[in-house]
């Protein structure tokens, strides 16, 4: 059985987001996943994907970026998206306490959440996520941000401290 919950989420400075828990009832982890720039937390790509994470034990929590839930065209200034990731962190795991945290999103959502990690350690998250980035760069040749690390110049490269 999978059941479906719709949670509201405080950002700083912000007031408060959408946001939707898909758990299974054999949920094993958890999946704070965050939209793309586009399209938001109800897109078909996210509900099919939170679907079929669910399929296999995994629970999701979409949530809104302020922009998106204001329906706004234009995505927030970094600090807002920065801190709507980390409250909607802190909320899956006020929200499921018994389940390990996981943190990502499609696109502008797992830069995000990648930012936002790299800044300070995303409370419980013992993994990030990431969905539906570009398959070659755009950028010049010696700047390529999509190489893997150690091709290129070594610029991309980042240590994970493991």
């Amino acid at each position: 059985m999978l059941t479906h919950r719709a949670i509201r989420i405080e950002v700083e400075n912000r007031g408060e987001v959408s946001a939707l828990l898909e758990r299974p009832a054999n949920a094993r982890q958890l999946l704070v996943l965050a939209h793309g720039a586009g399209a938001g937390m109800t897109h078909p790509f996210m509900e099919s994907l939170s679907t079929a994470l669910a399929s296999v034990g995994v629970a999701t929590l979409r949530y809104q970026f302020p922009y998106m839930e204001e329906r706004r065209r234009i995505p927030d200034a970094p600090a807002i998206l920065l801190s709507t990731v980390r409250a909607a962190v802190r909320a899956a795991s006020q929200t499921a306490p018994d389940l390990p945290l996981f943190a990502g999103g499609k696109s502008m959502g797992g830069r995000m959440t990648s930012q936002a990690a790299a800044e300070a350690p995303l409370n419980g998250v013992r993994g990030l996520v990431f969905l539906w980035f570009p398959a070659a760069s755009t950028e010049p040749p010696g700047n390529d941000a999509c190489a893997a690390p150690g091709e290129g110049d070594g610029t991309n490269a980042v240590p994970t401290g493991n």
